[in-house]
């Protein structure tokens, strides 16, 4: 979609907000997590990020980014008093970033919240092909099935700023993959092999894993 302006927002826009998509799972996951899923939900009229979130690992397998952000949203528009009925109509005028192409649960979420936009940078695909273990049913076919579902028809926008999310998302299952953002490869205490990491790892530590 490069040089296309949807819904009044310039392509030039899109990658300015998939930038702070990324910006957003480095502040709360570091700059380079293994599971680097961010999400943030934008307000383009006002054109400001509203929430943001991130895969968290807290035991619930659903809190991918997307659900992440969204709960972030549903507990912010909570405090500020609307009500559960004013909280699902104002999906339909926002936007979700997500720097990865959504799970089908996420993709499905997206959908029954009647979101007006959903933006993505790396496909399920680019994922499969790079070693993650996916379930290969794409967004545009979750959204081909929701079609009957009332409400807002969400308007989906991919493969934004892929030069910089592709290498989010290539390295974890690849030795020989550089690290993002200047991260490093160290010993992996969990999974064997290295990792990415910022933290320098001592002799000893290294030679104790």
């Amino acid at each position: 979609m490069s040089g296309l302006t949807v819904n009044s927002v310039p392509a030039a826009k899109r990658v300015e907000y998939m930038r702070k998509t990324n910006e957003a799972l480095y502040r709360q996951s570091g700059p380079c997590p293994f599971a680097a899923f961010g999400s943030i939900i934008v307000n383009h009229t006002s054109d400001e990020v509203v929430c943001e979130g991130a895969n968290f690992r807290t035991g619930d397998p659903t809190i991918h980014g997307e659900i992440s952000a969204i709960n972030a949203c549903t507990a912010k528009f909570t405090e500020q008093g609307m009500t559960p009925t004013e909280i699902y109509a104002a999906w339909g005028y926002l936007s979700i970033y997500t720097n990865a192409e959504s799970c089908p649960m996420c993709a499905s979420a997206i959908r029954w919240a009647g979101f007006k936009e959903y933006v993505y940078g790396t496909t399920i695909q680019h994922n499969y092909n790079v070693g993650w273990g996916v379930m290969t049913l794409s967004s545009y076919d979750v959204f081909q099935q929701s079609r009957q579902l009332p409400g807002y028809q969400t308007s989906m926008i991919g493969q934004i700023l892929t030069n910089e999310t592709d290498p989010l998302f290539s390295w974890q299952y690849n030795a020989s993959a550089p690290c993002p953002n200047e991260c490093f490869r160290v010993p992996s205490a969990t999974r064997g092999g290295t990792t990415c990491s910022n933290v320098t790892v001592s002799r000893r530590d290294y030679d104790a894993l």
